[in-house]
């Protein structure tokens, strides 16, 4: 473990909470993790072995279908936990979905017998723990609301607004922003023409350029 990563705990505020002979212990029993872009996090069918805390980088977590479509579930951010992760390790099965790197990635690797350790015989821990896990459970909730109850060009318009860098372009195929929201990619193109005749965004080979983003924010607020 670096100096840099030498104070991982106190960048989750939850953490910092501990008792000193609980945060001892999880100190002593994790270790940090480099991965890089694209390294495959967990697999369908594996054992959840790890708890990993991002503390840089983004981990998607995806399912796959049975005629071979990738379904986007939900991104894990620095400072979070994955849901899915936590809730293997607690029902002690295997992953139902793939998570992937998709930046390089640093994380605190929490093994199961510490993580089973410290849930068992710290009440803040174990509090930690399923506060994170209910909060993630509730994004998801909103996340099947939006597929089921909200407009496509409204959840297109709101991710591309998520997804935008500084640069305020979205490097991803027609393709890839189906499997975003969970749709065919012709649905997406006939979308992004709709934006593009609006003056809102421009297109190029796998990237979509945010030129008045006021009128995507507009597009969404209306929806609200």
């Amino acid at each position: 473990m670096t100096t840099a990563d030498a104070d991982w705990i106190d960048r989750f505020a939850g953490l910092a909470m501990l008792p000193a002979d609980i945060r001892a212990d999880l100190i002593a029993g994790s270790s940090v993790v480099a991965l890089p872009a694209g390294t495959p996090v967990f697999a369908p069918g594996q054992s959840a072995s790890d708890m990993l805390l991002l503390l840089q980088g983004t981990v998607r977590v995806q399912q796959t279908s049975d005629t071979g479509r990738e379904v986007f579930l939900y991104r894990v951010h620095a400072g979070e936990s994955c849901v899915l992760t936590t809730a293997c390790m607690l029902a002690v099965e295997d992953y139902s979905a793939e998570g992937i790197a998709e930046t390089d990635v640093r994380a605190v690797a929490i093994p199961r017998a510490t993580f089973d350790d410290l849930v068992g015989r710290s009440p803040v821990f174990r509090q930690i723990v399923f506060a994170a896990f209910s909060q993630r459970i509730t994004d998801l909730f909103a996340l099947i609301d939006n597929i089921v109850f909200q407009r496509m060009d409204v959840r297109l318009a709101s991710r591309l607004l998520e997804l935008a860098g500084q640069d305020q372009v979205v490097r991803a195929t027609h393709a890839a922003l189906g499997s975003e929201l969970g749709t065919a990619r012709e649905v997406v193109s006939r979308t992004l023409s709709e934006f593009q005749r609006r003056g809102w965004i421009g297109q190029a080979r796998g990237e979509v350029h945010l030129i008045d983003r006021a009128g995507l924010e507009r597009l969404v607020r209306s929806a609200g």
